[in-house]
């Protein structure tokens, strides 16, 4: 424009229409016709088109949902029904109740606050239990070269694939016979179960851990033993750092695992003040006579918080833990 003389009116005014419908070219056009700048405007979709991309997605997604929320609303409906069977809790929340949590507090022959307590102990020690046997077993695999060392990896994952009610028998006796020599660990004790469970953490979860324990590079302990570093004080004070996700889900799934066990818990524990929710809960619709299923969904119901709440408190670990060591 400098190269114009001051009385080119036209071919000023020829330059001005061309920025002009340069920026209107650029600018996406709203409901208010304001737009950004440098932004062009995206037609909209036909909605065939927009179906067939996207749109049956979410209807896929809102199906899955449904199948998901229905049965959990369906609990929660009869848990608040007081009529005690399923056949009346078909219409949901058409009867609104608390008669039914209130008894399980209430009654004395089913001590639920006990089996709750039970639950929670338990859990926690053998999620705890389990984390620490299997980082160190997979640290182990993992950072150390030793004969043997493939054999027991393949060994450990067999051993898994055999379910725990071929060894029923086999761990019966077994508690039958440490109890008369250490009564504290034998039958109808909590130490004694807390045993058996640890007993079968490792496994999948060595195996599970070693994965993810790989994706740690190795240059990072030899820098801590160059510095002195041992064995112990790298894997205490920096892997067991690095490896918190696969920590938190291993810890996750053992706690569920364990507060949803019913065989191993009914075959050990007897009194009923040192039973789990699984094995309690059972007791309320195992009668063919005085069923109530009202108060077991009640108890369902709460004994799903605990689960619930380790796994939204966990969740930001979950999905990295679980995927990080499937990748070598």
């Amino acid at each position: 424009m400098s190269n114009l003389r001051p009385g080119a009116p036209a071919a000023r005014d020829l330059l001005d229409r061309v920025a002009d419908d340069d920026d209107a070219l650029h600018t996406p056009t709203g409901h208010d016709g304001a737009g950004v700048r440098g932004e062009v405007a995206l037609p909209r979709r036909p909605f065939k088109r927009y179906f067939r991309e996207t749109g049956w997605r979410h209807l896929v997604g809102i199906a899955v949902a449904i199948f998901a929320i229905f049965p959990l609303l369906y609990v929660l409906s009869a848990s608040l029904n007081p009529g005690g069977t399923l056949l009346t809790a078909n219409s949901l929340f058409s009867n609104l109740s608390i008669e039914s949590y209130v008894e399980l507090f209430t009654t004395p022959r089913h001590p639920y606050g006990a089996w709750f307590v039970n639950t929670l102990v338990i859990g926690l020690i053998t999620a705890a239990g389990t984390v620490f046997l299997g980082a160190l077993a997979a640290y182990s695999f993992s950072r150390m070269r030793f004969t043997g060392r493939r054999f027991g990896l393949t060994s450990l994952l067999v051993v898994q694939m055999f379910p725990q009610m071929l060894a029923m028998v086999a761990i019966f006796l077994l508690m039958v016979q440490i109890g008369d020599i250490f009564p504290a660990l034998g039958l109808n004790t909590q130490v004694g179960l807390i045993m058996v469970y640890l007993g079968g953490a490792l496994g999948v979860n060595t195996y599970l851990m070693y994965g993810f324990f790989n994706t740690v590079p190795s240059s990072i302990d030899e820098a801590a033993k160059i510095d002195g570093a041992g064995h112990a004080r790298i894997f205490f004070t920096i892997i067991l750092r690095l490896v918190a996700p696969i920590l938190a889900v291993v810890g996750l799934l053992s706690f569920i695992g364990t507060s949803s066990e019913f065989v191993l818990a009914s075959v050990i524990l007897i009194d009923p003040e040192k039973q789990t929710l699984a094995v309690g809960l059972y007791k309320f619709i195992s009668d063919q006579f005085s069923q109530n299923w009202s108060v077991f969904a009640a108890g369902a119901v709460l004994a799903a918080i605990l689960p619930v709440a380790l796994f939204l408190a966990l969740q930001r670990y979950i999905v990295g833990g679980l995927t990080a060591g499937s990748v070598k």
